[in-house]
């Protein structure tokens, strides 16, 4: 049940994390960054890779799953830094980082200062050009799931109503392979954040087995006057509390119907929703079928976040669809898919980066079993029932 023989292929974006150190600035004093002439001085700064094929396709590999890692690179000392970050991990996982003479490689400059919100300054470099001609078709064939990250951050994907990216995904579905994707948050102002994403989804989640995006990612994409609206009038800028049981139901259902089967909603320190559809059968899934098949139509469950000291975020949101990947590839049922999520992103977040806080399978497992305490939610869950400690379950009036 825990060996995984075949691979997971991971592609899409992948880039550079330049962390200044600014941990001990007074509070205020980044606000200064922009004005001309001021100079405020680091520590010192860490290097990491960023992106979903790092963050999700190495937690994959520290959680015992084979994979294959699969973006451009450009010919750049950026470039070589992030081959030698995850040589580090394994020779073998920096064979599919194909290097664009002509590029420059994606790098983010994260800023992150005592008592203020992250900033990202982001290049998407060669990620903007990435299409079906940089998969290599063998390694599909060799493989069980295809997991594909952040699209809306890649020029290519949203060109043309994004016909490149659903190009990728009826590919991949041809090789009777399982599909996964994650999203990403783009700039309201670039191409990623003009288009209608309502038609992109509804051409692409019929190939789409499993759809993991964010719930701002999703408001933003499918209810853009909200979005725009929480943050005009609000003092806050915990969108989560606006991501009430209702309005999550709402949009799972709208997923659903729109051609996904499994839908994961990640919700930060609100946890995870899971909706799934009722209108597919096994062999829908490919290779990779959710065993017990039963078990995994026409669910409606939300988990709590496992209590942990937090001491950093970044790419929380990609080891939690690890988690899930890794367990749902294992033949894991629903409840215990949720679990592993909620525990590899919890895992996660003990660290400043994106990967060192991951743990091996086994000890993931054993963390879960002995009893993890758990966060509290927003909101009351009427109309739910508790299947275990921190895990609920919508009750479907039509069963009852």
């Amino acid at each position: 049940m825990n060996t995984i023989e075949k691979t997971v292929v991971v592609a899409g974006h992948i880039c550079l994390d330049i962390f200044p150190d600014m941990t001990h600035l007074p509070p205020g004093q980044l606000m200064k960054l922009l004005q001309p002439g001021h100079l405020i001085l680091t520590k010192g700064v860490a290097l990491c890779t960023g992106g979903p094929v790092s963050n999700t396709g190495l937690s994959l590999h520290l959680l015992g799953v084979p994979v294959h890692l699969i973006a451009r690179i450009g010919d750049d000392p950026f470039g070589w830094i992030v081959r030698k970050l995850v040589e580090q991990y394994g020779v073998q996982l920096a064979q599919g980082l194909r290097v664009e003479k002509y590029s420059s490689t994606s790098y983010s400059i994260i800023l992150s200062a005592p008592e203020v919100d992250r900033i990202f300054l982001h290049s998407p470099g060669a990620n903007d050009e990435f299409g079906m001609e940089d998969i290599d078709e063998s390694w599909l064939s060799q493989a069980s799931l295809f997991h594909f990250g952040y699209p809306p951050v890649m020029k290519r994907m949203v060109q043309n109503r994004g016909e490149e990216l659903t190009k990728i995904f009826r590919e991949v579905k041809s090789f009777g392979l399982t599909t996964s994707l994650d999203m990403a948050l783009p700039d309201p102002q670039s191409e990623g954040g003009k288009v209608d994403w309502r038609e992109i989804l509804g051409r692409l989640l019929p190939y789409v087995d499993i759809f993991s995006p964010s719930f701002e990612e999703l408001l933003f994409m499918l209810h853009r006057q909200e979005w725009e609206e929480f943050y005009r009038t609000s003092s806050s800028e915990n969108i989560l509390r606006i991501a009430t049981p209702e309005r999550m139901s709402l949009l799972g259902e709208e997923l659903v119907t729109l051609g996904a089967k499994i839908v994961l909603l990640k919700m930060g320190d609100q946890g995870v929703y899971l909706k799934t559809s009722s209108n597919w059968s096994p062999m829908d899934f490919g290779k990779v079928q959710p065993v017990p098949f039963d078990e995994w139509q026409n669910r409606e469950i939300r988990g709590a976040c496992f209590q942990v000291n937090v001491m950093g975020t970044t790419g929380a949101g990609d080891a939690t669809i690890a988690g899930f990947l890794a367990a749902f590839l294992r033949g894991f049922s629903p409840v215990d898919a949720m679990n592993a999520a909620l525990a590899v992103g919890a895992s996660n977040v003990e660290a400043e980066d994106a990967l060192s806080g991951i743990r091996g399978w086994s000890e993931t497992l054993s963390r879960i079993q002995a009893g993890w305490q758990r966060r509290d939610l927003l909101y009351p869950l009427s109309g739910w029932m508790a299947l275990q400690d921190g895990i609920w379950e919508k009750i479907n009036q039509e069963k009852n």
